[in-house]
């Protein structure tokens, strides 16, 4: 069961100031901490770049071995796999129903095309097995609404199994506008309409949220199918594929290209991390019934993907988890009509992800309701929340600056054996640093579709850009993140913008 929490208590109002606070805290220590404990300082910024040394060492391992998965999985034929190694307790592959919320805002339908042709080119698949909703909002008109409405129908009203177009309806007490309520409006919609008509088994459905500007791999249906039924734990899964911002990538601004060549390699990695704490994200599937016993979407919370299965967690007493697919989702990098409009949306996308950290709280709350699950368990997906968003907001300014602020700040300290040494021991760290980063340009060249620009000229060219990256990382990430959680901690409430996408 998934409690109602009071969302206005001052304790739950103390738990969302959390982020903001040790953000700031930890950005601030280097600098007061210079004149009244340099060697903590100093101590404390060691042990962040060993650690910083550990994540990136270990986020290049997985990364190779997700790359080598990949080329498996899309070598992979996963109908004939279904075929094989079916047994009795697999649901049968015709029974199976994929469910796809696509969820828009005036978006034009050339961009919409992006989602629902990838998956009109699904193979090893039957495509009546699909039905999509195209969630539309009532506040984009009349007129753009229908516009959408006559495309699509006029060219996929006979592809897939069923095509739908739910309207979701402004001003809704108690709503925030936002691609969470507006999938939720459609998810229920179905169950209305599809499911409690009898018309679709709940057991046999799963149910993907995705963006307008999604791209699936071919296979990725035929995968989730032979997935959802070979998992004995199906009803209390979801399925992540990694998200690569291919498909506009050469185009963007070069700060934009820079986070979303780190962040392509990264999904890779953090999809198989050992711990199992990952979350699902952006565009990500699971069983229909779980997000119904989960309760739908919140509507009052803009970061959807963490919190769907934050609150699938709770409705199932901690035992809901993420499986990676190993067939890449391709989107597009935010993008504008000019250069300084492209770096502003990149901005605000980002603004809105670190706004997660609004999550923080619904966890910390909800784990001391949910008694039932281990104490552990429930201490390990706090800890990873706040690790995440913590790190989001603040790694900059360690890695750049705690090295050297404690000695310019303080140069008796400078003249001790210790400060003396300090920025020589964080320069050999951070050098070896450079491996790892090198692992994540050469793979992420590797992963790129062929493209005009995917030469070997293309790649000396790219290479220019990386002595730059921490100012894209500054600007294009860890800026709005700070920003996000300040006023998170100030109870400065986020509007939600959909990021601007261009059709190509």
């Amino acid at each position: 069961m998934n409690y109602v929490i009071n969302k206005n208590t001052r304790i739950y109002r103390l738990w969302e100031m959390l982020p903001g606070l040790f953000a700031w805290m930890i950005i601030l220590f280097p600098i007061w901490g210079a004149f009244l404990v340099p060697r903590l300082v100093a101590y404390f910024v060691i042990a962040f770049l060993v650690y910083w040394l550990y994540q990136s060492t270990k986020s290049s391992y997985l990364a190779i071995k997700g790359y080598f998965k990949i080329q498996q999985s899309q070598a992979t034929n996963w109908q004939q796999l279904f075929i094989t190694n079916h047994t009795a307790s697999w649901p049968l592959q015709n029974a199976i129903n994929h469910v796809i919320i696509i969820s828009s805002y005036k978006e034009p339908v050339e961009v919409i095309e992006m989602a629902v042709g990838s998956l009109a080119a699904q193979i090893d698949c039957n495509l009546k097995k699909f039905h999509v909703i195209i969630g539309l909002e009532e506040r984009a008109g009349q007129d753009n609404n229908q516009t959408t409405i006559d495309y699509f129908t006029k060219k996929y009203s006979a592809t897939f199994g069923d095509l739908i177009f739910t309207i979701h309806p402004p001003n809704v007490t108690g709503e925030i506008v936002g691609k969470h309520s507006n999938e939720a409006y459609a998810a229920k919609y179905f169950k209305k309409h599809f499911i409690d008509t009898k018309k679709f088994n709940i057991d046999n459905l799963t149910l993907t949220s995705c963006d307008v500007d999604t791209i699936f791999n071919p296979k990725y249906f035929s995968a989730l199918s032979y997935h959802f039924a070979s998992d004995q734990n199906r009803y209390l899964k979801f399925w992540q594929s990694p998200i690569f911002w291919h498909h506009n990538i050469d185009s963007v601004p070069f700060p934009i290209r820079i986070i979303g060549t780190i962040g392509n390699v990264l999904h890779i990695a953090n999809i198989q991390e050992p711990d199992g704490l990952f979350f699902n994200y952006s565009c990500y599937s699971s069983s229909y019934k779980l997000i119904d016993q989960a309760g739908y979407w919140d509507p009052d919370m803009i970061p959807e993907d963490w919190h769907i299965f934050l609150q699938s967690f709770f409705a199932t007493s901690g035992k809901a988890s993420v499986n990676p697919i190993f067939l890449p989702t391709i989107v597009d990098a935010p993008d504008g009509k000019t250069y300084f409009q492209a770096l502003k949306n990149r901005y605000n996308q980002c603004l809105r992800h670190a706004w997660g950290a609004i999550d923080i709280a619904y966890a910390i709350e909800q784990a001391r309701i949910h008694t039932e699950i281990p104490l552990l368990t429930r201490a390990l997906r706090i800890f990873k929340l706040v690790e995440t968003h913590l790190i989001w907001s603040s790694n900059w300014f360690i890695l750049t600056l705690g090295t050297s602020l404690p000695v310019m700040l303080n140069p008796s300290f400078f003249e001790t054996s210790f400060g003396f040494n300090l920025p020589k021991i964080s320069n050999i760290i951070l050098t070896i640093c450079l491996i790892p980063l090198a692992v994540v340009i050469i793979l992420d060249w590797k992963l790129k579709p062929p493209s005009p620009k995917k030469n070997f000229f293309g790649f000396i060219k790219n290479l220019f850009q990386w002595p730059f990256m921490p100012i894209a990382t500054l600007t294009m990430s860890v800026l709005p993140g700070l920003h996000s959680h300040t006023r998170l901690m100030m109870g400065k409430r986020l509007e939600y913008k959909t990021t601007v996408k261009k059709a190509s």
